[in-house]
């Protein structure tokens, strides 16, 4: 994309990345999350974005959208949603509730044990369950060829070393999923937002990996039935984290549609 004459941007959400790691855990909801973008949004004075969102990139930057379209000229939505009365929550995002809450798989093990980079690996396909979290639940230690260790360590950079507290932000990302609390998922605005991103006259792509267990095809085409003017493009190979598997071919297709 910047080859193209595009200006790229990649915010971190506050907690993740290099940024400093609020160690409350009621400090993180998808309200602050979403008014701490917004603040970047115009701190930067950006306009003519366009937004590539995935997974809380919907509701965090279609948030933007909804409420300053004027600064926004094209939408690409990826494997993602906006919660509203009629979403229904995925088996795979319950178990990914279930097992980050006290008590849960994910949550009891701490980041020298189980850590971001190997689930990072494990959800990329880069490794197999048998590689990386079985042996670890056994008590031993994972190795990885030398460019899958790299992509590891690069996902656990940014909290390796500095204990449980750092991983406070990410610890609370499946807490805040509005299946249970609606308030601290910021549910009432989401659904308001999904109205309004329904109705925007931006182009609208979407972009969906169909091997995707938390956000399945069957719901990315659905939400883009809704937007008449909309595009569709799908991966049947692509999970969940489509843009870091795909996404010289994703920005290829952008570039593609914005010529069109």
């Amino acid at each position: 994309m910047m080859a193209a004459g595009y200006r790229c941007i990649a915010p971190d959400h506050i907690g993740f990345g290099r940024s400093d790691k609020v160690t409350d855990a009621s400090w993180y909801d998808i309200a602050r999350h979403t008014a701490n973008l917004r603040t970047l949004i115009e701190t930067l004075d950006l306009g003519d974005i366009t937004l590539f969102v995935q997974d809380w990139g919907g509701p965090t930057g279609l948030a933007q959208a909804a409420d300053m379209p004027e600064r926004f000229s094209r939408l690409v939505i990826m494997n993602t949603w906006l919660h509203h009365d009629d979403y229904v929550y995925t088996p795979a995002i319950q178990n990914w509730i279930t097992q980050n809450s006290p008590g849960g798989l994910f949550r009891d093990n701490i980041p020298d044990r189980f850590n971001c980079g190997t689930l990072m690996v494990l959800a990329t396909d880069r490794v197999t369950p048998q590689d990386s979290l079985f042996t670890i639940l056994s008590g031993g230690e994972p190795t990885y060829p030398p460019d899958v260790d790299a992509v590891r360590a690069a996902y656990d950079a940014p909290f390796a070393g500095l204990g449980e507290a750092a991983v406070t932000g990410p610890r609370q990302f499946p807490l805040s999923i509005p299946f249970h609390d609606h308030e601290r998922g910021s549910g009432a605005e989401q659904a308001r937002h999904f109205a309004a991103i329904n109705a925007t006259n931006l182009p609208v792509h979407f972009i969906w990996g169909l091997a995707d267990q938390v956000f399945e095809g069957a719901w990315g085409r659905s939400w883009h039935s809704l937007i008449p003017h909309a595009t569709w493009d799908e991966f049947a190979d692509a999970a969940h984290f489509l843009q870091d598997t795909h996404g010289a071919r994703i920005a290829q297709i952008v570039l593609n549609r914005s010529r069109a």
